[in-house]
């Protein structure tokens, strides 16, 4: 998939306040503002156009707009977020998305997170966390079967999200951490598998046939070198104290 758009949100100066299961200290919002202009800069590099919304200082998690939306070529999913204090972000991203796709909204009456949602092809494996539950999952695949696409379910037992643990990043390869690399779901990908003191490094983007990746783990670096492609590494460092990561800072399509 070659993608042509992006949505990104400036993080504010209340994001320390957000929700994280990390004890790395709180995020320094000049250091994460930094971070975040070099991540925009890097996707404007790979060729996306980049619309970025201002700072929502009610939603101190908001700049991790992928939990928001899902979003294909036939369509956008609007997202119920499993952490109550983030489901008000929906309402701001709804009409950005609406002049680009049609919209879905899923109702209150399931959650599901976007970073749970992992598409290859046409084929979404969607994992099941605390933040994304059975009724969501099955609101989401009633959207979007329809336009062909095929969901697995994957019981995520560590991590905040899926994509914490599991990316996809291109020639038929997926980048996980030991737990998963058995998987039958992936019994069809080759797999290069993240030893525990790296799974930072999991949250690796695949972009227009370039690989983005975290600033500072080697054994990753190395391993996703061997793919062929050019490599940018960013420092992500203030993101991840508050359990974010690459995949977490945009929509992209």
């Amino acid at each position: 998939m070659h993608f042509n758009q992006a949505i990104a949100r400036l993080p504010a100066a209340t994001c320390a306040a957000g929700q994280t299961t990390a004890r790395l200290g709180a995020p320094d919002i000049a250091g994460t503002t930094r971070q975040f202009l070099a991540y925009v800069e890097t996707l404007l590099q790979l060729g996306l156009k980049v619309t970025v919304l201002p700072a929502a200082a009610d939603y101190p998690d908001a700049h991790f707009v992928e939990d928001t939306a899902v979003v294909m070529p036939e369509l956008a999913v609007i997202t119920h977020p499993g952490a109550p204090s983030r489901q008000g972000e929906v309402a701001s991203i709804a009409p950005v998305l609406a002049g680009f796709r049609p919209l879905v909204h899923m109702s209150e009456r399931g959650h599901m997170d976007g970073g749970d949602v992992l598409l290859v092809g046409k084929q979404f494996f969607v994992g099941q966390t605390a933040r994304t539950d059975e009724q969501g999952i099955r609101e989401f695949a009633a959207a979007v079967e329809p336009h062909g696409y095929q969901v697995t379910s994957i019981d995520v037992s560590a991590g905040l999200h899926l994509k914490s643990i599991v990316n996809y990043v291109g020639r038929n390869t997926l980048l996980l951490t030991e737990g998963y690399v058995n998987h039958p779901a992936f019994s069809g990908f080759n797999t290069i598998v993240i030893p525990e003191e790296e799974s930072y490094a999991g949250n690796t983007l695949w972009i227009n046939d370039t690989l983005i990746t975290p600033q500072g783990y080697p054994y990753t670096l190395g391993e996703i070198s061997k793919l062929g492609m050019p490599v940018v590494q960013l420092d992500t460092s203030e993101f991840k104290k508050m359990d974010g990561g690459l995949t977490c800072l945009s929509l992209r399509f």
